[in-house]
This record gives C-alpha cells, structure tokens and sequence, in this order.
C-alpha cells in the first residue's frame, strides 16, 4: 500500500483530478492535509509518496508564512529518504528551490491556456509515457524558477521555458493539468486583480479552460498513474 500525502497550501487550489484518480487506486491511502488551515503534517516516515500544492504566496516568501516553514522542513527530510515528490505550481517552485534551484518573477504572468512541448528528454521520461509531444495546459503564476543542479527539462513552453523539471524521484509543474473549468472560475473570482493585471478578461480565461478541459483530464490521469508507478517501484519506505 502506497501511503500518498497531498499537501493543500491554499484553499481554492485542490488536487482535482490528481486527487480523484488517486482515490480510486486500492494499492493507495491518501491523506489530504490542509496545511494552510494549520492542519498537521504526518511524520516522514509515515509517507511513502507526496504531492504538493500551489499557493498565491511565492517560494521566495515562505519564511513569513510558519505553515509553510514546517512544510519546507518536512519535504527536506522527504527528499533525504529519497521519497517521490510531486509538485504543482508553487509546489513545484518550493521543490526546485529545496532541490538548489533559483525562483524569481517571471518576465509575464500566465494566466488561461497555454500549449507546452515534451523535450527530447521528456519524450523518453517514463513519466510522460503516452503523451503527445505538444499538449494544453492551464497556467496561472508569476513566478517560475530554474531546473534544479542536476535536474533534466521535460517540458518548455513559450512564455517561461521551465515547464516541468525532473530530478530523480522528484517532478515539478508550472502548469496545470488537474484542473478543471470550474475550479479555474473560481479562481476568476478570487483573483480578479491578477486577472486584469495580465490583461486577460474572465471570459476568455474560463473558455479556454474548458476548450482543453478534456484533453487536460486524460493526461492529468496518464501522469499521475506514471507517477504512481515510480513510488510503487520505490516500494513502500520503512
């Protein structure tokens, strides 16, 4: 039995379908912790894989914030039992940066739908094994970071080039794939400002998120279900 942590860093930023195809696997037991509500994180030893979740907050600033501080505590120790690790958005940023990575404001914020491309070296990840070499994604962040010392670029995109990142056990994405249309309408609402400050209106974000919204969900499920498969090669950690 593989023993999942799905570390929550914000209210409106779920696992979605991540969360939901991992719910449905009885070689699984997922623990959703709600960190950002003070929530407690389980011992190291008791997790055999985690994913980690976005925040509006940025990798760089989680110093002032004590929940993230103890998160960031708790993944050093995971990534030190070599314990798989995957991370969404600012989760992915706090992995890279753990990992020796640089994080810093992106040249523009991506917000709404994008297409990324694998890298010579994502075609051959077994992590991506059934993707197709360009593919829809749903971004919103400001921030994107480095590939870690290392680490191998698996996916780029156009506007920031550090799309997913793989270092060993541990994958980070800027993009969203688990995301559905109406959890990016209610980011819509709860993030109107950075909404207009990229110049994008509600309207054209919530269509684009559900033009790509099924392409999205299937390779949503073919990545978690490839990361999975990582952990259950790693065997459950004593």
């Amino acid at each position: 039995m593989i023993r999942t942590l799905a570390i929550q860093n914000c209210e409106l930023e779920t696992f979605g379908i991540y969360g939901e195809e991992l719910s449905t696997r009885e070689d699984v037991t997922l623990e959703v912790v709600h960190a950002y509500r003070g929530e407690r994180l389980p011992d190291a030893g008791e997790i055999d894989m985690a994913l980690v979740g976005g925040t509006p907050i940025s990798a760089y600033e989680t110093d002032a914030h004590e929940f993230l501080r103890q998160e960031l505590d708790l993944l050093r120790e995971l990534l030190a039992r070599r314990v798989p690790l995957l991370g969404v958005c600012c989760g992915a940023q706090m992995l890279a940066m753990l990992l020796g990575a640089s994080v810093r404001r992106a040249d523009a914020m991506e917000i709404g739908g994008y297409r990324a491309r694998l890298t010579s070296t994502g075609v051959t990840d077994p992590l991506l094994a059934g993707f197709p070499r360009e593919l829809p994604v749903f971004h919103w962040h400001g921030d994107t970071f480095s590939v870690p010392p290392g680490g191998d670029l698996l996916i780029t995109g156009t506007g920031c080039p550090n799309q997913m990142f793989r270092v060993g056990l541990v994958a980070g994405l800027q993009f969203h794939l688990e995301t559905r249309a109406d959890e990016a309408g209610r980011w819509i609402d709860a993030y109107a400002d950075e909404l207009a400050a990229a110049g994008r209106t509600a309207s054209e974000v919530l269509d684009e998120a559900r033009d790509s919204e099924a392409e999205r969900e299937r390779l949503a499920r073919l990545l978690i279900t490839n990361f999975l498969a990582l952990a259950i090669a790693q065997g459950p950690r004593a």
